[in-house]
């Protein structure tokens, strides 16, 4: 029964991956490959609607922060948004780990339903915490943070007090190393960490 049920999952599992959307991020400093989940559709559809629509056209980074993340997503003409929000899409098997993709969102004060941004992401650069630190996260945050996670944000890195109060709805699957070169820009940190020279994005859906 464990192996038969194995197989089956392992099966169902390759068809869901196979059928994911894909994107690739265009930079001045190299690819960033990403796959978009499927148990996410309202964001996933809604960032593949973008896509095509040319909203990300020369769309800037507006917010780096080494060791945490790289927030983008605003149109090139100065529009952060396009006026709308899209409803919260928590999965827990989906966490900050390092090249998370995530939808950035205003504060809980004036969104109590954690509602998306329409267009603003970030990518998770992170870095890596000790048992005592997610310990602390967990009762600060009051989260539970399962084996798994605890050995990705251990061991790989990641943003773990971000679980549960932003969207989760990609991963990067190449182009690590793009994300640490975008992340080490200079920046301006009484401005938000807006970097000091642009950084901008094309975006392309990777047809299979």
């Amino acid at each position: 029964m464990i192996i038969l049920f194995t197989g089956i999952s392992f099966s169902g599992c390759s068809q869901k991956n196979k059928d994911e959307k894909m994107v690739v991020i265009h930079t001045d400093y190299g690819d960033m490959k990403l796959k978009l989940y499927n148990e996410t559709p309202l964001h996933r559809d809604n960032f593949i609607k973008l896509v095509k629509e040319g909203w990300y056209e020369d769309s800037p980074f507006h917010r780096i922060m080494e060791g945490f993340m790289i927030q983008g997503g605003g149109n090139a003409d100065g529009r952060p948004d396009p006026g709308y929000t899209i409803e919260a899409e928590f999965v827990p098997k989906y966490f900050h780990k390092r090249g998370a993709l995530a939808a950035a969102r205003t504060p809980d004060r004036v969104n109590p339903e954690k509602r998306s941004s329409g267009s603003q992401f970030y990518i998770v650069d992170g870095r890596t915490f000790t048992d005592e630190e997610i310990d602390f996260m967990a009762e600060k945050y009051d989260n539970t943070y399962t084996e798994e996670q605890r050995e990705t944000y251990k061991n790989i890195g990641g943003a773990p007090h971000l679980d549960g109060d932003y969207t989760v709805f990609g991963e990067l699957v190449e182009g690590f190393d793009v994300v640490d070169k975008i992340a080490a820009v200079e920046t301006n940190k009484k401005r938000g960490n807006k970097p000091l020279q642009d950084v901008t994005m094309t975006i392309e859906i990777i047809e299979e």
